[in-house]
């Protein structure tokens, strides 16, 4: 792709090559971004605002969630997710709980970004830190696929860098704050 790739922002390479629930998701080809960052919070905490992106994007609010601001604080039951949930434009497949949120475009969101699919997830590092991640996978099949591709990856990786970066932000304040999920 011209201009760098979109494909990667935080990902190691081992995190990279994992198999994520989100692969499987799709038929044909495919292109897979991956986002991730290191937060200094349990992962347990970490999930629990993972979890928010049920209640609000934390991305852009201000093109995402019509002006509104994404909660600062944990919503009570956010983290209560299950097969069917929506998670933003995803209707949630798979719910590892405390670990992974797995979900693919609902039909309206496909008739505007077309099939996507995307896991969320927690990993441990120690009991005081984790990493944070996404993976998405797009069909990209033939010039449209492509497009699509090249359009969704730069715009995914603006606005994923932001949400994770938030969803950081306040699990580490959370953890300073001696606040438990």
């Amino acid at each position: 792709m011209p201009f760098g790739s979109p494909a990667n922002w935080g990902a190691t390479t081992e995190e990279r090559r994992r198999a994520q629930p989100a692969d499987t998701l799709l038929d044909g080809p495919v292109a897979r971004f991956d986002r991730a960052v290191t937060v200094r919070a349990p992962a347990a905490l970490a999930y629990r605002w993972l979890c928010q992106i049920s209640v609000a994007p934390y991305s852009y609010d201000l093109l995402d969630n019509r002006g509104r601001r994404s909660p600062g604080t944990l919503t009570p039951g956010a983290d209560e997710l299950a097969p069917g949930d929506t998670l933003i434009v995803f209707e949630l497949t798979e719910v590892d709980r405390g670990h992974s949120l797995t979900g693919r475009t609902f039909a309206k969101s496909e008739k505007l970004f077309g099939p996507v699919a995307a896991t969320y997830s927690v990993e441990p590092i120690d009991e005081t830190s984790c990493r944070m991640l996404c993976r998405i996978v797009v069909t990209s099949a033939g010039f449209g696929g492509r497009l699509k591709e090249f359009l969704l990856g730069w715009g995914d990786l603006v606005m994923m860098r932001k949400q994770l970066l938030t969803l950081k932000k306040y699990a580490e304040r959370d953890a300073r704050l001696g606040h438990v999920s």
